[in-house]
């Protein structure tokens, strides 16, 4: 009797797992990787300029500033429906804004961005990826919201919406002037 209840066990069993995997899913955004960075220091950086490569800017360079980092690239379609957020809000959010062009050509950089505008405070360019791996960038685009002292508070994997501006991103950047955590910007 017991063998042939086994099937019917691992049939419920399955059910189960499946109704599990889609209530989580209809509660949680599919594009949040947790990342371990969060909380910790971010990697030092040093990088050349956007279209100046006699020019060099880092992380020292914003030492006791919040900054925003935001990966992108011309090559990413994502990117293409995340830039009107990020000029809409760019001023508004009252941070410097660092442009992180990943795995790109200069030209066609410099071209998508005459094109879509340039939000940017500043924009280094990493044609090789190494700075990347070490803020665990998975693709473009990705944000990431650095406090004064050089942590990262906060993380996003994929393009930024008004929404997640409005929900996610304005009360940490608030919360940071609250704290007085590496000074204003």
């Amino acid at each position: 009797m017991n063998a042939r209840l086994l099937p019917l066990a691992a049939f419920v069993l399955l059910v189960g797992l499946l109704g599990f995997g889609l209530r989580w899913n209809m509660h949680h955004d599919q594009r949040e990787v947790p990342s371990p960075l969060i909380g910790k220091a971010a990697p030092e950086f040093r990088l050349p300029v956007l279209n100046a490569s006699n020019r060099e800017f880092g992380s020292a360079d914003l030492k006791g500033k919040p900054y925003l980092l935001n990966v992108f690239g011309s090559w990413c379609p994502s990117c293409v429906d995340e830039h009107p957020v990020l000029v809409r809000y760019a001023k508004e959010l009252g941070l410097p804004l660092v442009g992180y062009n990943w795995k790109d050509d200069a030209a066609d950089a410099t071209a998508w961005l005459a094109r879509f505008g340039n939000p940017y405070d500043v924009i280094v360019a990493d044609t090789v990826g190494r700075t990347a791996i070490d803020f665990g960038v998975y693709g473009a685009p990705e944000t990431f919201l650095v406090d004064g002292d050089g942590f990262i508070r906060l993380k996003r994997v994929g393009a930024l919406t008004p929404d997640y501006v409005e929900k996610e991103l304005k009360p940490a950047i608030a919360a940071l002037r609250r704290s007085g955590a590496g000074g204003q910007p």
